[in-house]
């Protein structure tokens, strides 16, 4: 029996309910996929991240490579026991620091040259090395390198990459060692159908046991995204895997669903709750803001996470204020539990049928802010997960 599977039980719509089964533990999907750049979830153990309801996280081959090394994680007994993270993993292949690490890099048909954010030492990443390297890592999934082109773009620079993340997949594919590892490919095209159906015509044939949707939330608006999702993600192949890269606002996921995929990651639920961000049934809540100084409710009364369990609002604002490290961390795991329990729901309807009205009740409500009052921004950072 494969050490890896993937089966589909329930429909509606376009919208799938299945279950993955890796090595290191059966996931269920729609599934989203918490990010650890360098392996842990920033701030958070593998006990709470667990009690969250996650069941799959993924971790950076890149930041991997330079700290501490490949070699290293290989010896202290792979990504799953350095961690203490016992459930299934995914690796990227350090194709998004292509994109994000562009004033850093240049990249040719061989792979890519880059100096390290952290010294400016050289460090030279091709598709045989990303496997290499994520061969050692150990993680259940992982992926090809590709090329990831920036938003807006001319489409001659999209066909470009798209040829070349053709390639680079071929490579990977060959030097792909480990049959204990799910090898997904990665679909580039941008905002053109054509040329996302381009790309993924000529990675069918190569046997990979899931399929991604990549270059996506590098620039285009929501809508942007959302159009192109709905326009070509049922087109993957059905009896694998979908994962869109990278996205990860309640609106996207529920797109996504909507449209066929069944994974996504994204840096949102804690890099935003370091910042004050709590993510709700009900919008976005800002921590930070004046409001909330002497609040003594919780984030959410109806949540069951240990954040809504035994903290207000008004102590929660005063952490952040004093650049208290238990602040995001709170914070962070009410995203996380937020995000599972979403999924959860997302799931649930699924299975009962009822996809299209819980999708349509559920939209309007996600993508309210709850206040308007100025406060920090929460911008994206190419090195932070």
């Amino acid at each position: 029996m494969s050490a890896f599977s993937f089966e589909v039980s329930h429909t509606c719509g376009r919208a799938r309910r299945g279950r993955l089964r890796t090595p290191h533990g059966e996931v269920d999907t729609p599934a989203f996929m918490p990010v650890g750049t360098l392996g842990p979830i920033k701030g958070v153990t593998p006990d709470q991240l667990a009690a969250t309801g996650t069941q799959i996280q993924l971790a950076n081959t890149y930041h991997l490579m330079l700290r501490p090394g490949e070699r290293v994680v290989a010896d202290l007994g792979g990504l799953q026991r350095m961690t203490g993270w016992r459930r299934p993993m995914l690796t990227d292949s350090g194709g998004y620091q292509v994109f994000s690490l562009a004033t850093l890099r240049k990249i040719s048909d061989e792979g890519v040259d880059f100096r390290s954010h952290i010294d400016g030492a050289a460090v030279s990443l091709t598709p045989e090395r990303s496997i290499e390297i994520q061969n050692a890592l150990g993680a259940d999934i992982i992926m090809p390198l590709d090329e990831c082109p920036g938003l807006p773009a001319p489409d001659e620079v999209v066909s470009a990459a798209v040829e070349r993340t053709i390639r680079w997949a071929q490579r990977c594919r060959d030097a792909h060692r480990r049959d204990d590892q799910a090898l997904y490919g990665i679909v580039q095209g941008g905002l053109n159908p054509d040329l996302r159906r381009r790309c993924l015509s000529a990675l069918a044939p190569l046997g990979f046991d899931g399929f991604s949707i990549g270059g996506l939330a590098v620039g285009e608006s929501p809508p942007e995204m959302w159009r192109l999702l709905d326009q070509f993600a049922n087109e993957l192949p059905a009896d694998r895997p979908r994962y869109v890269m990278g996205i990860g606002t309640p609106a996207d996921l529920l797109h996504a669903v909507d449209a066929g995929v069944d994974q996504f990651d994204c840096v949102l639920p804690t890099r935003n709750g370091r910042k004050g961000y709590a993510f709700t049934w009900n919008g976005v809540l800002r921590l930070r803001n004046a409001a909330h100084r002497a609040d003594l409710s919780p984030i959410d009364a109806a949540c069951g996470c240990l954040c809504c369990r035994g903290f207000s609002r008004g102590y929660l604002r005063h952490l952040l204020s004093v650049g208290e490290v238990l602040g995001g961390t709170l914070i962070s795991l009410h995203n996380l539990h937020f995000y599972q329990d979403f999924t959860r729901s997302m799931r649930e309807a699924i299975e009962c049928g009822q996809w299209g009205a819980f999708r349509d009740r559920t939209l309007p409500r996600v993508t309210a802010v709850s206040t308007t009052e100025p406060d920090e921004a929460a911008a994206a950072s190419p090195i932070e997960e």
